[in-house]
């Protein structure tokens, strides 16, 4: 699933590529993808995109002064030009047409059909779908980050996922925030001392920032096994600061990478969903 780097990029090439121009009709290919039945998205046509941006991993188009569409990508959404304007196009879920002859289309692979999109009007913060959010993980202050630590006593690993803690980390970016913070993916979220708590903060933003100019660099939303990483999707491989082998937790849904030496004083964790240390 797109992170909060690939969606600050992609929205920033959206902006160079579409403000300006004027909405002529918003239409749902799938009956799953418009979420909201108010206000009617025909209420946005004719004005012009005025800014694009992103909330966590939601993206945002605004159009005129007070309504904004809400895109959530899912695991295989994605929202790109649409030159050919096909009536069926594979995966379509919506298309925004443009007064100029250009398009966006917003696809889904595979059969799930879980991409959304929700039209707001007026003020986006706090409205469905985005209550709730924590704040966004490339502006979240280290007292904030602090505080965050005490609203609930997990593993910091799936702490840092929960959107409604801090909004934009995915596993990717968990992976390697914990990695570069020399963290245990299995340490509990209030029991961090205050050297923890400060190497947390630190790797928050440099990895973030970091990968926000990767995805700069690109023209599309990149997949995560292309990024620069250290220990995401580099399991079996050796650990670019150690030269010790990345382990994995595997779990149903997901894999937790790690570096033994790097992050748990060389012990490995055990490989299932109630992993306790291994000597």
């Amino acid at each position: 699933m797109p992170e909060l780097p690939e969606i600050t990029a992609h929205a920033e090439r959206l902006a160079a590529d579409y403000t300006g121009a004027e909405l002529t009709a918003f239409r749902p290919l799938h009956l799953a993808a418009l979420k909201t039945f108010d206000p009617n998205p025909s209420d946005a046509h004719g004005l012009a995109l005025t800014g694009t941006g992103r909330r966590g991993k939601y993206l945002t188009l605004r159009f005129g002064d007070e309504l904004t569409f809400v895109i959530h990508l899912m695991q295989g959404g994605r929202l790109r030009s649409d030159p050919k304007r096909a009536k069926k196009p594979r995966g379509g879920m919506a298309r925004w047409e443009f007064g100029d002859g250009g398009a966006l289309l917003l696809t889904e692979a595979g059969t799930e059909r879980k991409v959304g999109v929700w039209l707001v009007r007026g003020e986006t913060e706090g409205a469905d779908p985005l209550i709730g959010l924590g704040p966004d993980v490339d502006t979240v202050s280290r007292e904030q980050l602090a505080e965050i630590l005490q609203m609930e006593n997990s593993r910091i690993h799936g702490f840092l996922r929960r959107q409604g803690h801090i909004a934009g980390i995915g596993r990717l970016l968990a992976n390697e925030v914990l990695h570069t913070a020399k963290l245990s993916p299995f340490a509990m979220s209030t029991k961090l001392n205050d050297g923890q708590i400060d190497r947390l903060h630190a790797a928050l933003q440099s990895v973030v920032t970091a990968a926000i100019e990767h995805e700069r660099t690109l023209d599309d939303i990149g997949m995560s096994a292309d990024r620069p990483n250290n220990v995401h999707h580099r399991v079996g491989f050796s650990c670019p600061l150690c030269g010790y082998e990345i382990r994995s937790v595997e779990y149903r849904r997901y894999t937790v990478a790690y570096c033994p030496t790097c992050q748990t004083d060389g012990k490995v964790l055990a490989d299932n969903t109630t992993s306790k240390f291994l000597k």
